[in-house]
């Protein structure tokens, strides 16, 4: 049903616009005064690529950083901005007016010139970043591609955490936990035998099974997790965030899953069993044109980037 600003959703939502004209809009995060910040990042060229902040709902998005080529992680982190892009990771302190001080370069890679995905910061004090594969479907020439990798804030300490996974986008810990919800990108090769890009609980030393397994079943797949929910066909899998029940009844507790392709937002309903989730999938959002980064205010609304038009939603309870 209709809930304003041109986008349909469940009842008892309600959707406006927070801001506009952040075109190719790529990722969010919060800071701890309760701004907005955003990446944007073109497809094919990168001119507009970089840092933007949005001050207040209604504000004009302030391009506060540069030269930055790909960006598509944000987080923040004990004062300090962390900007995944193409083969690196910057951080940012020191923001003076709409300058930041101090620019550093904490990760050259792990991949000459990979895709580095969605940035997240443990409770611990780790960071947690998805590198896509080099590839659509061969197996990867680096170690460190298809797999969600984790380092310290200073870039020490570079670990694989998971592996086998194509290209693990959206990122995002279930709140109060270490539990780590990924969005999976799937092989584009497969014609009618693609199953869906998947959203995963992604636990440490796990092997996904890239290029190999797609959820097909047998020995390619034998010892391989199983995905908490298969999205849609070629959907482009983007952001994720958690919701626990903010938004009222017809959210419930879920995870909100942009598919970029598809224009559509996703809501998988979670049940919390013993420590497993089982989730099944639902319509949450229509009306986009390419959605991708999604974000979970602390007031408990949420926001969706439309990275084909511009637009940043605020999606609230009615």
């Amino acid at each position: 049903m209709p809930i304003g600003a041109g986008l349909r959703g469940p009842r008892g939502l309600e959707a406006s616009v927070y801001a506009t004209g952040l075109r190719h809009v790529s990722a969010f995060a919060f800071d701890s005064q309760g701004r907005l910040w955003a990446t944007a990042s073109g497809a094919i060229t990168h001119r507009g690529d970089g840092v933007y902040l949005i001050a207040r709902p209604g504000t004009a998005p302030v391009k506060v950083a540069g030269n930055i080529r790909g960006p598509l992680g944000l987080t923040w982190l004990h004062g300090t901005l962390y900007v995944a892009s193409i083969g690196r990771v910057t951080s940012f302190t020191g923001l003076h007016g709409g300058h930041f001080a101090h620019r550093r370069t904490v990760l050259v890679g792990p991949v000459a010139n990979g895709e580095n995905n969605n940035l997240v910061a443990t409770p611990g004090g780790l960071l947690l970043m998805g590198v896509s594969a080099s590839c659509d479907h061969c197996v990867p020439s680096s170690k460190w591609s298809a797999a969600v990798v984790s380092f310290r804030p200073d870039g020490t300490g570079l670990r694989r955490d998971a592996t086998g996974i194509r290209a693990g986008y959206g990122l995002v810990l279930y709140p109060g936990t270490s539990d780590l919800f990924v969005s999976m990108n799937q092989r584009d090769d497969l014609g009618a035998r693609t199953p869906g890009d998947w959203l995963a609980v992604v636990r440490r030393g796990q092997h996904w099974g890239f290029p190999r397994c797609y959820g097909q079943g047998g020995p390619a797949c034998r010892g391989v997790p199983k995905p908490l929910a298969v999205l849609d066909k070629h959907a482009a899998a983007g952001g994720v965030a958690i919701v626990t029940g903010q938004l009222g009844p017809s959210v419930g507790t879920a995870a909100l899953v942009a598919e970029w392709q598809k224009g559509t937002v996703k809501r998988v309903a979670l049940v919390r069993t013993d420590g497993a989730f089982s989730g099944s999938v639902h319509p949450f959002l229509a009306g986009l044109e390419n959605p991708l980064p999604v974000a979970t205010a602390a007031d408990g609304s949420v926001v969706v980037g439309d990275w084909g038009t511009g637009r940043i939603y605020r999606i609230t309870r009615r």
